[in-house]
Formats: C-alpha cells, structure tokens, sequence
C-alpha cells in the first residue's frame, strides 16, 4: 500500500506526459480499503473464532471428572472436559449480571448436586438468561446427551461471568473459591473444531467479498473517467 501511495503522489505531483494519475490515485484508495476492510474483519475473526480455537487446543484434555470431587485448581490447564455421566446443570441456581450484555452462569454439578461443599465449575452464555431469574437457557442446557465442557477463552468475558457466580453464591448461599467457565455441551471437540470453519469460512467469505467489491469498483471507475475523458 506504500508503494501505491508512492507512486500517487509522484504520478500528482509529476505529472508525466501521457500518463494519467487518475488510476493511481485510484489504486492507492482502492488498497487503503482493503487494508482497512482487512485488519478490521480480521481481528473479529481471529478475537471470536481463530483465537479460541488456538488457545484451547493447547490445553490440557481431562475425562471422566466428577464435579463434586473435583476442585477448579486441579484443571486450571483444562481446555475440555468430560465430565461423569451424571453431570448436569442446577438450573435452580443459575444467575446472571447484567451489564449491556447479561452474563449467565449456572453450576456444574453431578449427581442430585446436594453434596456439593464447593461451586467451582459454572456453565456460561451471554443474553440467555433474564438476570433476575433461575431461567438459564443458554447452549446445550437442555441436552441430555450433554455432559462436557468447552473452556471460556475469552479473557475480556470472564470478569462479568464472575460477578455473575459470586450473585449465585451471595443468592443460594454456596461457595464457590476457584471458578472455571466453560460452555456446556455435548461434543467439545466437535464444538472447537466448528470455531476453525467458522474462521475459514470468514476468511474466505472477506476475500471474495473485497474481490467482487474491487471488480465492480472498477467497472464504475472506468465509465466515470470515460466520461471525463
């Protein structure tokens, strides 16, 4: 884009005999939007998409834990987890905070959940959830099937998650002392691998996107100095 930039200001300010700067002026505008169009889509894309999933394939795989035995130090390393058949989601004491999102929580517990002594494990999503009712409704909530859990990655997410469990602890009464949020699900791998076709497919979207967006640029450019001509 520098180069183009370059050869515009030349081509404006020496003027060549027979050589109209028009089109490098045009060339240069036309790679200042694609390099604009390009950082912006594709920092959303690597944030919500790309980034997930390169950070949570490098973490640690953990099966068959029970969250009633399990505390959230011992998978600070977790990326996914399977936990026990009969994990599931205590809908009665979900929470949300609402702040221009609601951040909804709902704890992982297995079993009937009443000899749980400790919170750590919570279940997340955004605006699934009132923020002032136990009506969590977020993901695989209602999946019998479901009894996993895919890491939160995003670090900019998880301190309003976090006023949202310490509500729940407040509002229920329990404790929680090391929380971890992750999204409830059935399949995480499968969840994880849909975050990189996510991304490609973004990818691939964004450039046929500018190529079809410079195709007809062009061809209005070209009437337009036609007509100036």
């Amino acid at each position: 884009m520098a180069y183009t930039g370059f050869v515009a200001f030349r081509s404006i300010t020496y003027r060549v005999e027979g050589r109209e700067p028009t089109w490098f002026v045009f060339l240069f505008a036309t790679c200042f939007i694609a390099a604009v169009w390009a950082f912006q889509t594709g920092s959303n894309n690597f944030s919500w998409n790309m980034r997930p999933y390169y950070e949570t394939i490098n973490l640690n795989v953990y099966p068959m834990v029970d969250p009633q035995t399990t505390v959230g130090q011992q998978l600070m390393d977790m990326g996914q987890v399977q936990f026990v058949p009969s994990t599931r989601l205590d809908l009665r004491m979900s929470m949300g905070f609402k702040d221009d999102k609601v951040y909804c929580v709902a704890p992982i517990v297995s079993g009937n959940g009443s000899m749980n002594m400790r919170y750590d494990f919570w279940a997340v999503g955004l605006n699934c959830c009132s923020g002032h009712a136990s009506d969590f409704a977020c993901g695989e909530f209602n999946n019998p099937m479901a009894h996993a859990g895919l890491r939160l990655v995003h670090p900019e997410l998880r301190p309003y998650f976090r006023l949202a469990d310490q509500q729940a602890e407040a509002a229920y009464n329990i404790k929680t002392v090391h929380s971890v949020f992750m999204y409830f699900v059935q399949d995480p791998l499968g969840e994880l691998n849909a975050y990189a076709d996510a991304g490609t497919k973004k990818f691939v979207e964004g450039v046929l996107s500018f190529i079809a967006v410079q195709i007809l640029l062009v061809v209005l450019a070209t009437v337009a100095f036609s007509k100036m001509a």
